[in-house]
């Protein structure tokens, strides 16, 4: 079974209007659905566009601010995944919970399901400058095409996290990200091929480009969409099936093969996850059968 999946390389800038962010998006949508992407992924924090718009005195709108937009964004995206028949990980908005801050993927099914995925590790930014909590809980997304998770940016750095996600049966990883410069974007870019190879699964991550100059910690963006499989010979030799210009204003597409890729973890040239010596370094796996 093949899956043709897009990732949005979001170009942020000021903007006026929730309109102004609904036809940008809009545009993305309709790009990816022209490719007939069955799943479309948008980076982390691209919602932080919304703060642009600013208030009165012309200044950006701060953090606390963004969960206001929540409803809007959440009908919008879900028509779009209704509308044109796709899935669509909607990145990550910002939402509020019991007077704490989250940063949430929010997954679209074509159905008019939502569900969420808040952000498991948050970095010193998150927690110091905008005051947000990090997520509690760790889940694995049924579709249609087979099981998904949805780990954000930093998420990506951990591999225990990963190697849950692949126990619990997800073949696909997607990875909205957010970085400010070469150096978090080598982070994110560097650990996705690694538990790319570890887990033998797909690795679908993207990031914010643009600058938004009135809202604070999103002045700079370094970003480039990527579609990452493990490093096997029926593979392309540096595990990437697709990647974009970094730094442009694009969208990227390619089919991710799961038929291949079970192949590969019986008989590749290395079997990474069925190699792992959970003897010595017992896993999530492992655990959940003992402690049942």
């Amino acid at each position: 079974m093949k899956i043709r999946v897009s990732a949005v390389q979001y170009h942020l800038h000021t903007i006026n209007s929730f309109d102004e962010f609904a036809r940008q998006c809009e545009h993305y949508i309709k790009t990816a659905q022209e490719f007939d992407a069955e799943f479309i992924l948008f980076p982390e924090f691209f919602t932080t566009q919304l703060l642009s718009i600013g208030s009165k005195d012309g200044r950006g709108l701060p953090i606390d601010k963004l969960p206001d937009f929540t409803e809007q964004y959440r009908t919008l995206f879900s028509n779009f995944a209704k509308e044109t028949n796709t899935h669509i990980i909607g990145g990550t908005h910002v939402i509020r919970r019991n007077d704490r801050l989250y940063n949430v993927a929010h997954l679209f099914y074509p159905d008019g399901r939502i569900e969420e995925q808040a952000k498991l590790h948050i970095t010193p930014t998150e927690v110091n400058e905008w005051n947000m909590a990090p997520g509690e809980d760790f889940r694995i997304f049924d579709t249609e095409k087979g099981k998904i998770a949805l780990l954000t940016c930093y998420d990506i750095e951990f591999p225990e996290i990963v190697r849950m996600a692949k126990a619990k049966g997800a073949d696909i990883i997607f990875c909205p990200s957010c970085t400010d410069d070469r150096h978090g974007f080598h982070r994110v870019r560097y650990t996705s091929h690694a538990r790319a190879i570890e887990n033998q699964v797909y690795v679908v991550v993207t990031g914010t480009i643009g600058s938004l100059p009135t809202v604070d910690f999103m002045r700079a963006n370094f970003g480039q969409a990527a579609i990452i499989t493990p490093n096997d010979i029926p593979f392309p030799p540096k595990g990437i099936l697709a990647e974009g210009e970094i730094n442009d204003d694009m969208i990227i597409t390619a089919d991710l093969d799961l038929d291949l890729l079970y192949k590969v973890r019986e008989r590749g040239s290395v079997t990474t996850w069925r190699d792992r010596r959970t003897d010595l370094y017992p896993d999530w796996e492992v655990n959940e059968v003992e402690g049942s």
